[in-house]
């Protein structure tokens, strides 16, 4: 199993997932981190000149445009089962829902703490912190 986090540094989870500049790439045998890689990760910074990012009813990431974006940022990670991120807009969560890469919004910021809840089954969801 490979389960991805937003990062800007490899150990802490972003605040916002179009922000992040890497994905943390963990992959897991037997509930064990066997290998750690860190992935380029399109965002904000390569699209900041393109237009449309809300659609009518305000929601981020569902303008013109943006549905390809957020393909193009799920490709870095298409061999991964899940994601991992503090924060995204409704547009990215469903572009990484229709990739099939389950995505948990969580409130623990280190790494490894949010890996181990969501080995241990105890990590919760927060996707009432998409906008």
């Amino acid at each position: 199993m490979k389960i991805a986090a937003i990062t800007d540094d490899g150990k802490i989870i972003s605040q916002h997932f179009g922000r992040a500049p890497f994905y943390a790439v963990l992959t897991i045998e037997n509930t064990q981190i066997v290998k750690r890689e860190m992935r380029d990760k399109l965002g904000h910074q390569q699209f900041v000149h393109e237009e449309g990012h809300l659609d009518e009813q305000g929601r981020h990431g569902f303008g013109p445009g943006s549905q390809d974006r957020h393909a193009a940022m799920a490709r870095a990670i298409s061999d991964c089962d899940v994601l991992l991120c503090r924060g995204m807009g409704w547009g990215a969560y469903e572009s990484m829902k229709q990739s099939g890469i389950q995505t948990i919004v969580t409130d623990i910021t280190n790494i490894e703490e949010a890996l181990q809840a969501y080995l241990d089954g105890t990590i919760v969801d927060r996707i009432d912190r998409l906008h």
